[in-house]
């Protein structure tokens, strides 16, 4: 089968590797619908993590199942699911909790490789839900970003508590950041704040429903925030960048025992103990439990209550992987969706 691999910063390829199979009784293999480029493959990419030499990229999947193991129940070939950026079994104490990142048994995506045109999915039955029928073409781009952007920018609204009658403020216009928008909408605030100096990007976060443009940074951004909330700050603030710069805008637009869900995978970033302990402020976050949101989000998608497909604006066929990368990386892409 055809792969993107990274060999290197800067440098992927597609390439023939071995056809994606069964390996243990709970996998299922599926055939890709759709793929992409996700913001945290940009970290090796542009050198920030190490990459360790030829590593099959991509962690966000939807897909028909053509082949189950024997022990699989709830998933049948023919079948188009959507599957986590986490494998877990959603059975054990942990992942009925709603933390299946944290199951003791997980398997992370990226590992295996998802920018392909087969992948084999470790505990199918924990971790694919599938759609009420074939979903037609304009909705896979919606349900492929479900797998992670969207369930990761709705576990940042629910984590910073967003809710009805609400302030939030949004640090970071990727993906993640417009979906955290969109789910804020959905959540019933009232008033959203999404932080962006990109043009294209402002658009799409007010058709997602914020309020609110705030084109400054770092204290500049927080001085516009409180600004915007009587003096205050927000009720709710989603971090979505990672950056020590982007998690403290994030703490300190929030208002004393506001709320600040973190979704960014941090890089280098330490907290001072001292003003978090004056500020009255919670945080929680972590890698979202995309599988705890799944059902709910392919309803809302599948009867056309949202459209986070609109994300991928830069649709190409998975040969030209290394070029979703570089317009990424540029930003000359929110989100690039691969074909296989």
């Amino acid at each position: 089968m055809r792969g993107a691999v990274m060999y290197a910063p800067g440098d992927v390829r597609v390439e023939e590797r071995e056809d994606a199979r069964l390996v243990e009784p709970t996998d299922a293999v599926l055939r890709l619908s759709a793929a992409c480029v996700c913001g945290s493959d940009l970290w090796p990419y542009r050198g920030i993590e190490p990459v360790g030499g030829a590593t099959p990229m991509g962690h966000e999947y939807v897909g028909v199942v053509e082949q189950v193991g024997g022990a699989v129940k709830g998933i049948s070939p023919g079948q188009f699911v959507v599957g986590s950026f986490f494998a877990s079994d959603n059975t054990c104490e942990i992942c009925r909790s709603g933390y299946q990142p944290s199951c003791p048994y997980s398997v992370i995506m990226g590992s295996i490789g998802t920018q392909a045109e087969l992948v084999r999915v470790p505990h199918a039955d924990g971790t694919l839900v599938p759609t009420p029928a074939m979903p037609p073409a304009d909705m896979i781009p919606g349900l492929l970003a479900a797998s992670d952007v969207l369930g990761t920018g709705w576990f940042g609204a629910v984590a910073a508590e967003v809710g009805p009658g609400k302030a939030v403020a949004v640090v970071g216009d990727g993906a993640v950041g417009l979906l955290a928008v969109l789910a804020a909408k959905q959540l019933g605030a009232e008033r959203i704040i999404a932080m962006s100096r990109h043009e294209p990007r402002q658009r799409l976060a007010r058709e997602f429903g914020a309020s609110d443009i705030v084109t400054e940074r770092g204290n500049e951004g927080v001085t516009r925030v409180h600004e915007l909330t009587g003096g205050f700050g927000a009720h709710s603030v989603v971090e979505a960048v990672g950056t020590q710069e982007s998690m403290m805008q994030a703490i300190r637009s929030a208002r004393p025992g506001g709320h600040v869900g973190y979704v960014g995978v941090a890089h280098d970033v330490s907290l001072p103990g001292v003003e978090l302990f004056f500020s009255h402020v919670h945080l929680h976050g972590g890698p979202a439990p995309v599988r705890r949101f799944l059902p709910e989000l392919i309803d809302r998608i599948w009867k056309r209550e949202i459209d986070p497909g609109k994300v991928f604006d830069l649709e190409l066929p998975l040969d030209q992987a290394a070029e979703a990368y570089r317009a990424m990386d540029e930003r000359r892409a929110i989100k690039a969706l691969l074909t296989p």
